[in-house]
């Protein structure tokens, strides 16, 4: 798969960042020396860590050069790592481990946060956001028109990049025992975009990766096509020509 392209990830950033600093103002931390940032992409989840605990020793961590090389022109005061996450572990005991959407890409993420969660000082926390929209409209019909026409094999493995995820009662019963504080909920966001095409702009980066990824650029265009032609059905236009896509979010906060 290449690499990811921080440009069309930050085409919307301050809709990206959002969770991040719902999720940010969820962390029962009045300090913290020990920061990773798991999955820390083109570092908007690592400037508000340093914003936030401006004394700490911040390390973002993310498997991405291009994603890495944004972070460190945009977010300098920190440190950052290559790795990934489904083997990394944490140089120092960390006082806080933050992961902004992106364990939903790491197979068996669950026991990989079990994992990590043991590595806290006492008192640490764990905060974690995952896109839950597997089950929405968006994604639904990526797979769909993947399904169609003569692509249908170049992306069958397209179609297994990334699991739903599992019911929130699964991560309490995996992870509870590991905490004094677990809690589990979920935001729904309404973003405004600009009709069909603002929904494949704000995908292309991220859910259709997999897709694009693995056909040829005539074929791109093809499928760009019949995925947004079906998502002028699924998310009518309103009055002034603006649609509301619906993105439902999974927030993990554990107290060690």
């Amino acid at each position: 798969m290449t690499d990811w392209q921080p440009q069309e990830y930050l085409r919307f950033c301050d809709e990206r960042t959002r969770a991040a600093r719902d999720l940010l103002s969820q962390v029962p931390l009045a300090r913290a020396d020990v920061i990773y940032d798991l999955g820390c992409g083109p570092g908007n989840s690592t400037s508000l860590l340093v914003e936030r605990f401006p004394g700490a020793r911040i390390t973002g961590v993310d498997n991405s050069p291009a994603m890495l090389a944004q972070a460190r022109r945009d977010c300098p005061q920190a440190d950052y790592q290559d790795a990934d996450l489904s083997q990394w572990s944490p140089d120092e005991q960390p006082s806080l481990l933050f992961s902004n959407a992106t364990f939903q890409w790491v197979p068996d993420h669950v026991q990989v946060l079990a994992r990590l969660a043991r590595s806290l000082k006492p008192g640490g926390v764990m905060a974690v956001q995952m896109p839950d929209n597997l089950r929405e409209p968006s994604h639904r019909l990526i797979q769909a028109v993947a399904e169609e026409g003569a692509w249908a094999g170049k992306l069958a493995k397209a179609s297994s990049a990334r699991d739903p995820l599992p019911e929130p009662r699964e991560y309490y019963r995996r992870l509870k025992q590991l905490f004094s504080r677990l809690d589990i909920w979920h935001t729904v966001y309404n973003h405004v975009l600009q009709g069909p095409a603002g929904i494949v702009q704000w995908i292309s980066s991220t859910g259709l990766r997999p897709y694009l990824n693995s056909l040829a650029e005539d074929e791109r265009q093809h499928f760009i096509s019949a995925y947004q032609a079906r998502l002028a059905d699924a998310y009518p236009a309103m009055d002034d020509g603006m649609v509301l896509l619906r993105f439902p979010r999974l927030f993990i906060v554990g107290v060690r």
